[in-house]
C-alpha cells in the first residue's frame, strides 16, 4: 500500500498548477431536460413531461477537459463539432468555462455529438442520442493534426479520450503517438473497442474490466484472470503501464518485468459512476505531470474518483476537495 507524507501532497498540489495538457477525441454536448409527469399523451400512450428545468454540460472529451481546468491545469481540446445549434451551445460552454477552442474544427458535415436525457420524477425516462460515428476524412484529420503538432512543443501531458465517434482514425492517433514520443510528452489513452490495439507505446492505457474482456474474450473475475488479462495487454501494447479499472475493486497496476499492485477503491458513498472514468484519467495525468509516480498517480485518481461518484450526474473533481479530501487521511 502506498505511504504519502502531507509534505509530498502539497507539493504535488502546488505542481498541478498550470499544467498544460492536449485532450485529444470525442468532444460531446450533454443536455438534461428534468420535469414532472402528471398526465398521458392524447395522441400515444406515453407520458407528457413537463420540464421544469433544462440544462447542458461538457460530455465525452469535452468533461475530461473541464477535469483538467477544475484541477488547475489548462486544457487544450483538440476535436470537431457541427455547424449545428448544439455545436453553438458547446462553444458557449466552452467561453463560460474560459477553455481554449483554437483545436475544435467545425465540419458542417458532421452533428455536435449530443446525448439528450429525459428526467421525471427523478427517473430516467429517455435519451436521444445525435452522432456519427463515421471516422472524419482526411482534411479534418490533418487539421487537428496540424494543430496538435502547432502546441506540442509547449504541453505537458496527452489524454487520448475515445468513445468510438470517429474522431481517432488509426492514422490520426499512429500520427499523435509518434510526435509524442519524439518529444517525450507523457501520453495516456482512456480507449474503447474499435482502435483498442491501435494505441502502442503510451505512457499510460486505462481500458476498464469489461473493454479489456471484450477485446481479449476472456472472462476477468478472479484476480487470477486480472493478472493475465494485464500481463497480455502489456505485451500486446507495449505501454509504460497498464491500468485495469475494475470498479469497486479499484485499479489493478501493470509494469513490464514487476509484479501487479492493486489500488483499492476510495468511494464513500456511491450515488452515480457517470464521468467517474473521465475523472480517473484527467486526475490520473495531471498527477504524472505534476512529478507523482504511478502509484502516486493512481492513489489520487481513486480519491477523485471516490468524490465524483458521490455526486448525483457528471460533475468534474475540483482541485481543493481533492487534496483536502486525502489529506484529512494522511
Amino acid at each position: 500500500m502506498i505511504k504519502m507524507t502531507l509534505r509530498r501532497l502539497l507539493s504535488l498540489e502546488k505542481n498541478f498548477a498550470g499544467k498544460k495538457i492536449a485532450v485529444i477525441g470525442d468532444m460531446m454536448l450533454d443536455s438534461y431536460y428534468w420535469g414532472g409527469v402528471k398526465r398521458i399523451s392524447p395522441e400515444a400512450p406515453v407520458p407528457v413531461v413537463e420540464v421544469e428545468n433544462e440544462f447542458n454540460r461538457f460530455g465525452g472529451a469535452a468533461n475530461v477537459a473541464l477535469n483538467i481546468a477544475k484541477l488547475g491545469g489548462i486544457p487544450y481540446p483538440v476535436g470537431v463539432i457541427g455547424y449545428d445549434n448544439d455545436g453553438s451551445i458547446f462553444s458557449s460552454l466552452l467561453e463560460e468555462e474560459k477553455i481554449n477552442s483554437a483545436g475544435l474544427i467545425t465540419d458542417d458535415k458532421r452533428p455536435t455529438t449530443a446525448k439528450t436525457r429525459v428526467i421525471a420524477q427523478n427517473q430516467h425516462v429517455l435519451r436521444i442520442d445525435k452522432e456519427s460515428k463515421e471516422y472524419i476524412d482526411e482534411g479534418t484529420e490533418k487539421k487537428l493534426f496540424n494543430y496538435f503538432e502547432s502546441i506540442a512543443s509547449e504541453i505537458d501531458g496527452i489524454i487520448l479520450q475515445d468513445y468510438n465517434k470517429g474522431v481517432l482514425t488509426p492514422t490520426l492517433i499512429k500520427k499523435i503517438i509518434s510526435l509524442a514520443r519524439k518529444k517525450e510528452i507523457l501520453i495516456t489513452v482512456d480507449p474503447k473497442f474499435n482502435n483498442f490495439f491501435e494505441y502502442k507505446n503510451v505512457t499510460v492505457f486505462k481500458p476498464n474490466r469489461k473493454e479489456a474482456s471484450d477485446v481479449l474474450g476472456l472472462k476477468i473475475k478472479s484476480s487470477e484472470d486480472i493478472k493475465h488479462a494485464g500481463k497480455k495487454l502489456l505485451g500486446k501494447l507495449h505501454a509504460e503501464y497498464i491500468l485495469l479499472t475494475l470498479g469497486e475493486e479499484g485499479i489493478a497496476v501493470f509494469e513490464k518485468d514487476k509484479e501487479e499492485k492493486r489500488m483499492p477503491t476510495k468511494a464513500i458513498k456511491v450515488a452515480d459512476v457517470s464521468g467517474a472514468g473521465d475523472t480517473v484519467i484527467s486526475t490520473l495525468t495531471m498527477s504524472l505531470a505534476a512529478g507523482a509516480n504511478i502509484l502516486e498517480s493512481c492513489y489520487l485518481a481513486n480519491y477523485a474518483a471516490g468524490i465524483v461518484c458521490g455526486e448525483v450526474g457528471i460533475v468534474p473533481i475540483e482541485k481543493s476537495k481533492l487534496f483536502s479530501t486525502v489529506a484529512e487521511v494522511l
